[in-house]
């Protein structure tokens, strides 16, 4: 690896970034923050920091009737559950597993970043 210090613009490559809660968060919970999704790393109470991974491979709560197949583009909105319904939400991830109805987890590799 080179000296990534003596890149112009190089800011890090963690996986993760602090964000301000908004609304309580369990550890290993998703939550939306504008456009950036991130999953808790420990509980927060809504307006305090939490360190959020926004990148890399999480069993999500989902809508359970939901059957998703691998690759299935993955979404989040106002009902905090991930899934396949783009319409008013934001674009998180794609599963990376297969999801049954029913079922209340799905495994969703996160994007890094949200486009809505």
């Amino acid at each position: 690896m080179g000296d990534e210090s003596a890149v112009v613009g190089y800011e890090n490559t963690r996986t993760s970034t602090t964000l301000v809660a908004p609304y309580d968060v369990a550890t290993a919970a998703g939550s939306l923050v504008g456009s950036i999704f991130g999953v808790a790393q420990y509980a927060a109470s809504s307006g305090a920091n939490v360190e959020a991974a926004v990148a890399d491979v999480f069993d999500l709560a989902k809508v359970s009737t939901e059957v998703w197949s691998v690759g299935t583009l993955i979404y989040v909105g106002a009902s905090k559950l991930a899934t396949t319904v783009s319409t008013s939400n934001k674009l998180i991830g794609v599963a990376t597993a297969a999801a049954q109805n029913p079922s209340a987890t799905g495994r969703v590799r996160l994007n890094g970043a949200s486009i809505s």
